[in-house]
């Protein structure tokens, strides 16, 4: 950082704790562009090795080459936490930007779902982000990367397939407990746990009580049920299952939170620069110019409803908030809220209409119609994508006693039905792991019941 950057920040930190801002220390690093599409597209700095991210990666790069994009930072929380800034911004950009840090770490620290999972990992994601990375380069060096990529390939196709409520720290399932990584299950004693009434199994998400993943009912966590159940899973597959659960119950807040989180950062930034009486008036107004170009109505130049920018909605959200009810109303909805309830409570039909986020339709005369006013069904849209940490609801219902597993998707919880082709594919890198035959419950994009079975019968 050049010196006019560290002593702004300096006097940005001690403003921001002023203002009753609670953050742990951010370390911050310049880097180069390609380094910060790479962060953006791993999602870490260092990250297990897949096929995935490099497909990821040269989508990101048309959309940045195409200018859909722009990357002024990433951050990491944790204590510390983790910030890196473009180098080729501006010292006005990075100005902004190190203020707009600021109010992502005061929400990390201080947001209940983001403490409970840092609690549950430990505060240095980055580091342990890094050891899964090097234990699977060991998996490569030992088994064959083709090997280990198929594994990877299951396990990534799962990563949205967590059960939170649940929590990182689960005990192993009942069968496991013989050492060999291969679940001893009485063919009679599966059946009669399969019996109604027997048990809720719901577990509490920290004993270390066995779970009983094979039978009883069903499960949501598929990457937990996959590395306690895999009739023939390996450790170090199983190891590989559990590190890509670890990091998705770190991205969950991130997924869960983004307008609060993108919204108060945007609203410290601008609260920060607007009094931060130290900076040249010139400079204020470039970082200004560009606080305009973050918290814009719509991406781009598209004016589709409902194609929201998560900055601009969150940060006028986080404004009309503090301008009804006061910054402590405002400190205490941080802590206890998600984008769920954010929404759900504090997007009024008022606030709604001002910011155009109904649908409108114009006619040729150029007269504006308001096709629909419900905020109901306006916040439902905009939430639903974020249901089940954007992944179809699939639970592991049962397992035969021939081994097959069978697997059901909650159409009606979803509204949906699924992608055939992508959900044939997803269940054929399931069977690789379980080695037995795997169906599926669902139905199409018609809403027509289906089953889909792998092998195919």
């Amino acid at each position: 950082m050049t010196s006019t950057l560290e002593d702004r920040l300096v006097k940005l930190e001690a403003l921001g704790r002023d203002q009753g801002l609670d953050y742990y220390p951010v370390s911050f690093e310049e880097v180069p562009d390609s380094f910060m599409m790479e962060i953006a597209v791993y999602g870490l700095p260092v990250r297990m090795p897949h096929w995935s991210f490099g497909v990821r990666y040269i989508y990101q790069l048309i959309q940045h080459r195409m200018g859909h994009s722009r990357l002024f930072e990433v951050v990491f929380p944790g204590n510390p936490g983790q910030a890196y800034l473009a180098k080729n911004n501006s010292v006005q950009e990075n100005t902004l930007v190190t203020a707009h840090v600021l109010g992502h770490a005061d929400f990390s620290k201080n947001n209940e779902l983001f403490r409970r999972s840092q609690k549950q990992l430990g505060y240095k994601i980055v580091e342990l982000a890094a050891s899964h990375a090097r234990r699977i380069a060991m998996a490569i060096e030992e088994h064959g990367e083709e090997k280990v990529e198929r594994v990877l390939d299951a396990a990534l196709a799962l990563e949205s397939h967590i059960d939170i409520f649940k929590g990182v720290r689960r005990g192993k399932a009942k069968g496991r407990e013989n050492g060999n990584g291969k679940p001893v299950v009485d063919p009679f004693k599966a059946r009669y746990r399969d019996l109604p009434g027997e048990g809720d199994g719901t577990g509490d998400g920290g004993s270390e009580e066995p779970e009983n993943a094979a039978a009883g009912p069903a499960e949501r966590d598929l990457l937990w049920f996959l590395a306690q159940s895999a009739p023939e899973m390996e450790p170090w597959e199983r190891d590989i299952f559990l590190a890509v659960r670890e990091e998705s119950f770190y991205f969950y807040p991130v997924f869960a939170c983004q307008i609060m989180n993108e919204g108060w950062a945007s609203y410290w930034h601008a609260r920060l620069l607007r009094e931060a009486d130290f900076l040249p008036q010139s400079d204020y107004l470039d970082a200004i110019k560009t606080h305009s170009d973050v918290v814009r109505p719509h991406a781009a130049d598209k004016q589709a409803s409902l194609n929201v920018n998560p900055y601009h909605l969150g940060f006028s959200m986080w404004e009309k908030i503090i301008e009804e009810h006061g910054l402590e109303k405002a400190f205490e909805i941080r802590e206890q809220d998600d984008d769920f309830s954010f929404i759900r409570n504090y997007l009024t039909e008022d606030l709604a209409e001002e910011l155009k986020l109904f649908r409108y339709e114009a006619d040729k005369d150029g007269t504006i119609t308001i096709l629909d006013t419900d905020i109901n069904e306006l916040r439902d849209q905009i939430l639903a994508p974020k249901y089940h940490f954007g992944a179809p609801t699939v639970l592991a219902q049962h397992v035969d006693t021939d081994g097959t597993l069978h697997l059901v998707h909650e159409h009606e919880t979803d509204g949906r039905g699924l992608d055939l082709g992508r959900s044939e594919k997803v269940l054929e890198y399931v069977q690789r792991v379980w080695r037995r035959p795997v169906k599926l419950a669902t139905v199409d994009a018609t809403g027509t019941p289906r089953t889909i079975a792998c092998p195919a019968s």
